[in-house]
């Protein structure tokens, strides 16, 4: 009898050879192997006879092999078979009707040469089409096939019962090139319910099943692969069989779980409590350059709330592009720096931390504050010095990159970081920048962190990559911001365009023109580069207008050189890749050419709008598209061109990509599923957050040895199910 835990080789039909083509699908124990569900699901519950088949219908047949012959062709061999009802043997009469056959073929399938011979029963399934060549005959066309009976004596019989027909038939992908196939793991994995032990103790606490509706355990392994007759194909395309539902909770509630775990152990460290009071609101009011809008205020006093607790803050700060986000930060950090501690910001890219700076002298240092800015590009000196500065306490904000995590920067007296368009950047750097500043003593109190996004995440997936965190979300543009307006254009009118780009210019507005390479030949396809287009703008489309360029392989300086001068109007035309599509705050400028923007993803297309709209002027959105565009490159615009809500873009983006390319990178801390869909089962996760929450409540409900039982399960698998680090 095997375990769960059992190596999956032990299993009957593995062995060693097809055990390592399993572990490169990460399936290595019987629970593993159990875990691997079909991804689709086949009714061949009621055979057909050969006469009622219909063209264009899939088909379930019980047929005796007639003839078979393996033909070849110019082009391919082809293999033939000939099947007709079982027992009917008659010979053709006169004037009656003759036996019911059916031609069955396969293309290129040399190897089912000499496989079949006369009376064999086989169980067929596929497709039915007319015999072009034959009309008003019909054939069977690359049909599956299982040998059921090898003797003909034996077909009145009761037949052996079938994994392929008789039944809904689980469909898996194959692996291990031909080493096992779906028809294989449909017996590999049969033989592994069979051979497990029945017994399966329950992992999630009764209370919980009951609340839920869950059935056992191992009746949901035995039903997901192989459904009960009654149950309805759609419930099992759809992942909504009861198997299903309670497999995929299972998985969700101990994330959940373990999540849960880490906000309360979060709540158990000691943190700083900041004091909030008339003196400080008078220094957060002397700063404001404008008068916050009311979701500010909301996300603020959530903000200032949590760094009045004395533990530390971890939460998430969400808010569409232009919301707002940054003075929200900054208030924050006067909170930290009038209670005499310092503050760091860490941005992914120097273009993004040096407008920060910026930002921040403007707004805090006449205030008296003391501002320093560390990235990679300054020099040794001058690094130096700043590093000094911090580790004396004489900085009270210091805005960087990931020079901010380098071993030789160490602050004073830390109290809040502060990490900007968090999700470029590694589960690694998070985890780094956050531990930065904790001391080695026991009761040494952690800084508060805020983790800012301006890509709006998908709550589902809030959950999942920051389930320890609180979130607060920006749903609010600042007073006088007009919603751009978002135009497809064909490429064919590019004249009409840049015309239009001329006229905004001569109104006194700038635009930008962003392309996907940066030059010829960086991609496959005829794709304009931003290199040679720079070039045949400056010289032959717009030669009257000032243009620059800017991409992610020139210098730090150069790049910041040329954004120093587009946002003092030197220049009145940006030719760009995505380097600005985060952080480039101009709000003269009015205009976005995304050339080939089939080519963008979704979340970088919002991101290059977001750009622009950030005056109190009319903004324009053009998409140049090209000839070809994928069904997929049609959704995102269409998208791009129906709404600017973030969420709602993200939510769409979410289900195109997935969610383990959402942000890009595979990088970010998404957890990988065995069963679980972040898109399709985003009700399930708020049900397994709840319940994960009432199981640790100490509600009475739950006895405690359904608790410690679920805990023991939680620690024997976090790390391998879910490869989630600590990260806050």
């Amino acid at each position: 009898m095997l375990e769960l835990d059992s190596q999956v080789q032990y299993v009957k039909g593995v062995g060693p050879a097809r055990a390592v083509a399993l572990a490169a699908k990460g399936i290595t124990t019987v629970e593993d192997l159990l875990y691997y569900l079909p991804f689709r699901y086949e009714d061949r519950s009621n055979p057909r006879r050969i006469a009622d088949l219909r063209p264009g219908e899939m088909a379930t047949l019980v047929a005796e092999v007639r003839t078979s012959a393996l033909f070849r062709t110019r082009r391919m061999p082809i293999f033939e078979m000939t099947v007709g009802e079982l027992g009917d043997h008659r010979p053709p009469e006169f004037g009656k009707s003759p036996p019911a056959t059916i031609k069955c073929m396969w293309f290129n399938a040399t190897y089912l040469k000499d496989r079949f011979k006369p009376g064999q029963v086989l169980a067929l399934y596929g497709k039915v089409e007319e015999d072009k060549r034959h009309p008003g005959r019909l054939q069977l066309m690359q049909p599956q096939i299982e040998v059921l009976s090898e003797d003909p004596e034996e077909n009145e019989e009761a037949l052996p019962e079938s994994l392929e027909i008789g039944r809904i038939v689980p469909i898996y992908e194959g692996m291990g090139k031909g080493m096992l196939t779906s028809r294989g793991l449909r017996r590999v994995i049969r033989s592994a319910l069979e051979s497990v032990n029945p017994e399966l103790p329950e992992t999630i606490p009764e209370p919980v099943r009951k609340r839920m509706g869950l059935i056992p355990r191992m009746q949901a392994f035995w039903r997901a692969h192989w459904p009960e007759p009654d149950e309805p194909l759609r419930n099992l395309q759809a992942s909504r069989s009861a198997a299903h539902i309670r497999l995929i909770f299972e998985e969700l509630f101990f994330l959940q779980l373990g999540l849960e775990l880490k906000r309360r152990s979060l709540r158990e460290r000691p943190g700083i409590s900041f004091r909030l009071d008339e003196s400080i609101r008078e220094a957060l009011k002397r700063i404001l350059p404008f008068k916050p809008t009311a979701a500010q205020k909301k996300v603020l006093g959530e903000i200032a709330a949590d760094m009045r607790q004395a533990i530390p803050m971890r939460r998430l700060l969400q808010g569409d592009v232009g919301s707002g986000k940054t003075i929200v930060a900054f208030q924050a950090a006067i909170i930290a720096i009038e209670n005499g501690y310092q503050v760091a910001l860490m941005a992914p890219t120097e273009i993004l931390a040096t407008q920060h700076y910026f930002s921040a002298r403007s707004i805090l240092e006449k205030a008296g504050y003391r501002i320093v800015l560390l990235t990679g590009s300054l020099e040794q000196d001058r690094k130096r010095d700043i590093r000094r500065h911090l580790a004396q306490g004489n900085a009270q904000l210091v805005i960087g990159t990931h020079a901010l995590i380098e071993e030789k920067v160490e602050f004073a007296r830390p109290g809040l970081i502060i990490v900007d368009e968090q999700h470029r950047f590694g589960v690694m750097q998070r985890l780094k920048i956050m531990k930065k500043s904790r001391d080695d003593a026991e009761n040494t109190p952690e800084p508060d962190v805020l983790v800012m996004t301006a890509t709006p995440i998908p709550r589902t997936l809030a959950l999942t990559i920051y389930g320890e965190l609180d979130v607060s979300i920006i749903d609010e543009l600042p007073p006088g911001r007009t919603p751009t307006i978002t135009r497809r254009v064909a490429d064919t009118r590019s004249d009409e365009v840049f015309d239009f780009v001329r006229k905004q210019v001569a109104a006194g507005h700038q635009a930008y023109v962003v392309y996907p390479v940066i030059e010829e030949g960086a991609m496959e396809g005829e794709l304009k580069a931003a290199i040679q287009m720079y070039d045949e703008l400056r010289k032959h489309i717009l030669p009257d207008l000032r243009i620059g360029l800017l991409h992610g392989r020139m210098e730090a300086d150069e790049k910041d050189s040329v954004m120093r001068r587009f946002q003092r109007r030197e220049l009145d035309i940006l030719v760009s890749t995505t380097v600005i599509e985060v952080g480039v705050d101009v709000p003269n400028a009015t205009v976005m050419v995304i050339e080939h923007a089939e080519r963008f993803g979704l979340s970088q297309l919002h991101q290059l709008r977001g750009r622009i709209g950030r005056g109190a002027a009319k903004s324009y959105c053009i998409l140049m598209t090209g000839s070809k565009i994928s069904e997929e490159g049609e959704q995102r615009l269409a998208t791009m061109v129906r709404t600017q809500d973030g969420f709602e873009i993200a939510e769409t983006d979410l289900q195109l990509r997935g969610p383990g390319e959402f942000f890009g990178t595979r990088q970010s801390g998404i957890p990988s599923f065995r069963v679980a869909n972040l898109v399709r089962d985003r009700e399930l996760m708020e049900a397994a957050r709840r319940e994960a929450a009432f199981v640790l409540s100490g509600s009475a409900e739950v006895p405690q040895s359904e608790v410690s039982r679920a805990l023991v399960h939680l620690r024997a698998s976090w790390q391998r199910r879910y490869g989630l680090v600590e990260v806050g």
